[in-house]
């Protein structure tokens, strides 16, 4: 089953509803940094919610989100856009501990409880807009809902889960967001609240086979939900050989020559795919060429 998010609102228009199955996404980020559990949990977290996020931009806009805590992951960088594509990586990926006390993986340790998240958004227009609060759990969901709340003003409940075979591969993973609009009567928001604590892991739900709409279902209730949209999500990355080659030619002719001389060769990675770019000699001289003509 591919990867989607489900656009909709609830109870006429009270509340505004995403969900989403990203365990194909997740698990193709998992394979490309090869992430131990409880760094692909963490990471998987913060690639649903986002991914989620760039969902409710509109046009060509995209969404950066950085969570850096004081815990031995240390780093977490991912990007989406609108159109459901979404890429993102760990400093350290290679972090694994043993299940917490709720028998889960211990993502919270993994990311630490001090530290900052932070969300960039990139509408198209001159300034970036920018939103960062204090790490609040660690645990990334709640961590999301303290952003919203705070940063944007806006009442929600964020859900995120990822499951993790034996052998680190991606079991389930997926997500949903309820925001209360404005004007939202206080029996609607008092029977979500009461229902949110009853339901079952967003990853359970995934595991289960439950699809977006199932979810938003399970949450609201199939006669107050109407669908809005449904948009394919996917692991993709914005890199390319191409770009590279740009950012080699802008170093400047001189550092250039040197790795002519030093290496005759050059080799570029991207951290968000982990995409290894290779320039032959005679490609490093050619950009030094181009590089001296932009210099004229």
């Amino acid at each position: 089953m591919s990867d989607y998010i489900v656009k909709a609102i609830g109870y006429e228009g009270e509340v505004r509803a995403y969900a989403i199955r990203s365990t194909e996404t997740v698990r193709e980020a998992q394979r490309r940094h090869d992430t131990w559990a409880t760094a692909s949990a963490a990471l998987g977290r913060t690639l649903t919610a986002s991914a989620m996020m760039g969902a409710m931009l509109k046009d060509d806009s995209r969404i950066t989100v950085k969570i850096e805590g004081d815990g031995p992951i240390r780093l977490i960088l991912v990007d989406a856009n609108t159109n459901g594509k979404v890429r993102g990586y760990v400093a350290n990926p290679h972090v694994h501990f043993d299940l917490n006390e709720s028998g889960k993986l211990d993502v919270r340790r993994a990311v630490g409880t001090n530290g900052m998240l932070t969300v960039i958004k990139d509408l198209g227009l001159k300034e970036k807009f920018s939103g960062q609060v204090p790490l609040v759990s660690g645990e990334i969901g709640e961590d999301f809902t303290y952003y919203f709340a705070t940063s944007e003003q806006t009442p929600s409940a964020v859900g995120v889960g990822v499951l993790v075979n034996p052998d680190h591969t991606i079991l389930a993973s997926g997500g949903f967001i309820l925001q209360i609009m404005p004007g939202a009567k206080d029996e609607t928001i008092t029977k979500i609240e009461n229902h949110l604590k009853t339901i079952k892991p967003i990853s359970t739900m995934v595991s289960n086979g439950m699809t977006p709409e199932e979810i938003l279902e399970e949450l609201l209730g199939k006669d107050n939900l109407k669908v809005l949209e449904t948009i394919p999500v996917e692991f993709e990355c914005t890199c390319s050989k191409e770009r590279f080659g740009n950012a080699l030619i802008s170093l400047g002719a001189q550092e250039l020559q040197e790795m002519i001389e030093e290496d005759g060769k050059a080799e570029a990675q991207c951290h968000f795919c982990n995409e290894k770019y290779q320039y032959s000699k005679e490609e490093l001289e050619e950009f030094k060429r181009l590089a001296e003509e932009n210099k004229k």
